[in-house]
């Protein structure tokens, strides 16, 4: 994926039947970079907002299905990738076949641990 295919790819996978305008496929996709602002407060501060990352992860995969995993990481710096992949383990969302880069990723503990309190 790269920046010339990226919103094709998008537009490809997207399923919402109760949108009808071009806000509302803009708006489904702004939740990854809510989730990405999420992280990197997270990295920063340590702050987990883990219920909030969700819910928008839950939206993301009800609109763009399985497409929303390589979407989430092409948006995201590698640097965050192991916080969201410990999101993905939670949620059982990374693909068994076939094997890609996003196996050779260590989810975060950190992260891993506080969603198994939930």
């Amino acid at each position: 994926m790269n920046e010339s295919n990226y919103l094709l790819f998008a537009i490809k996978f997207y399923d919402n039947p109760q949108a009808v305008t071009k806000d509302d496929f803009d708006d489904d996709l702004k939740r990854i970079k809510y989730i990405k602002r999420l992280l990197k407060r997270y990295k920063k501060d340590g702050e987990l907002k883990t219920y909030l990352i969700l819910n928008h992860l839950t939206v993301l995969f009800n609109v763009f299905g399985d497409a929303a995993v390589p979407l989430l990481f092409y948006n995201l710096e590698k640097d965050l990738w192991p916080y969201i992949k410990s999101f993905l383990v939670f949620l059982k969302r990374i693909p068994e076949y076939p094997k890609t880069q996003i196996d050779n990723i260590e989810a975060d503990s950190d992260c891993l641990s506080k969603l198994q309190e939930i």
